[in-house]
């Protein structure tokens, strides 16, 4: 847990401090970075859970069978399958394509396309996925 808290404190202080003052794409892409492995040690952590509790299946290590088995264990939890759902654009942020709009104004704006569709990463959306990602780590507590 202690490695989970210390990803989160880094977390905060890119989105809360580095971002504030720079404003660039590059600081975003590190923030998602950092939630991405945050998000990992979660998972490694419900994963255990669910072995102890005798309701994990044998799957290969591949993290997309994790992720798919997790997503059937904890169907009726929210906190759960919203992370695991923003964990897969995240996992996948260094492939997709991307476009940097209004870097060091205001209005930062990354564009990726994800599964054809065009998302905005801007500091609204951080904000929501960190309430997102609070409530998961209050759950994983």
């Amino acid at each position: 847990m202690e490695g989970i808290i210390k990803e989160k404190i880094s977390a905060d202080h890119l989105l809360y401090v580095s971002l504030k003052y720079t404003k660039t794409c590059d600081v975003i892409i590190n923030l998602l970075s950092r939630w991405k492995k945050m998000i990992e040690r979660c998972i490694d952590r419900l994963v255990a859970k669910a072995k102890k509790d005798k309701k994990w299946k044998p799957v290969p290590d591949a993290p997309r069978a994790k992720l798919i088995q997790l997503k059937k264990i904890y169907a009726n939890v929210p906190e759960v399958l919203e992370t695991l759902e923003i964990y897969e654009v995240f996992r996948d942020i260094d492939k997709l394509e991307k476009v940097r709009e209004n870097e060091f104004r205001k209005g930062v704006n990354l564009r990726v396309t994800y599964k054809g569709k065009p998302t905005n990463i801007n500091l609204n959306q951080l904000k929501e996925y960190a309430i997102i990602l609070e409530r998961f780590i209050s759950y994983i507590k």
